[in-house]
């Protein structure tokens, strides 16, 4: 189990071994009011929310990343404490409470399963996981990732479980991340992308490092939906 910290949404202070003061994502400028997109001249569309993933632990030697929004502010935290493809790795928001604890399973044949449980008051809400990713091996091309997430989950009468659900499936194809590819989350169902991942770059086109992201992710999507299947991804390629 990942160790969870609590902090300030102030100054993030971590204690006297923290890290101190938290620095702003890499080269990080206010964002400007996005405006709706017009879709074929008549109708307006909410722009996607947009967020900056830093591949760095909040944690002194530690492993994970730091997600901040386009305010610069941060939104989501993962702290491995050094050890890398964790097996069990816990979202948090900015004051160390756990959103979402993922779980890698054994391995079925050629592919790979992580589970996702969702967490209020410090607690897992339910024993079901909340999604599932499974990493699908490809013999030629890459391979990739599908996400089975039951939406609508809750109490029925009697305090029992409701059995009425929705299950979204979405799709990430697998590899690593260049500058002038991304990688988009596919709604299986519709094929729409909900969301792009990809490096960012400056104003002037520059990319960043390896290890800062752009994360695009369209209205009405379950945003922490997307960060479970982008934390799977940087498992799989080893980069947190």
């Amino acid at each position: 189990m990942v160790r969870v910290h609590s902090a300030s949404s102030q100054g993030l202070g971590l204690g006297a071994a923290g890290p101190g003061p938290v620095a702003p994502p890499p080269d990080h400028q206010p964002a400007a009011p996005a405006r709706p997109r017009r879709v074929h001249g008549i109708s307006e569309q909410p722009p996607p929310e947009v967020f900056t993933i830093w591949m760095k632990s909040l944690v002194l030697n530690g492993s994970g990343c730091t997600v901040y929004d386009s305010a610069g502010s941060i939104v989501y935290r993962v702290d491995n404490y050094g050890a890398r493809r964790a097996a069990d790795v816990c979202l948090m928001d900015v004051s160390g409470n756990v959103v979402l604890q993922i779980l890698k399973k054994k391995k079925l044949g050629f592919g790979r399963r992580w589970e996702g449980y969702r967490w209020a008051d410090q607690e897992q809400e339910r024993q079901r996981p909340w999604l599932k990713v499974v990493r699908a091996w490809a013999w030629r091309g890459p391979s990739c990732c599908t996400c089975d997430c039951e939406l609508g989950l809750g109490l029925g009468l009697g305090g029992s479980e409701s059995t009425t659900t929705t299950t979204v499936r979405y799709r990430m194809d697998d590899g690593r991340i260049a500058p002038a590819r991304g990688a988009r989350i596919v709604d299986g169902a519709t094929g729409l992308a909900v969301a792009e991942v990809k490096r960012k770059t400056t104003a002037e086109g520059v990319a960043l490092g390896a290890d800062v992201l752009t994360l695009a992710v369209e209205p009405g999507v379950d945003r922490s939906v997307i960060m479970g299947l982008v934390l799977v991804h940087g498992l799989i390629n080893r980069a947190m």
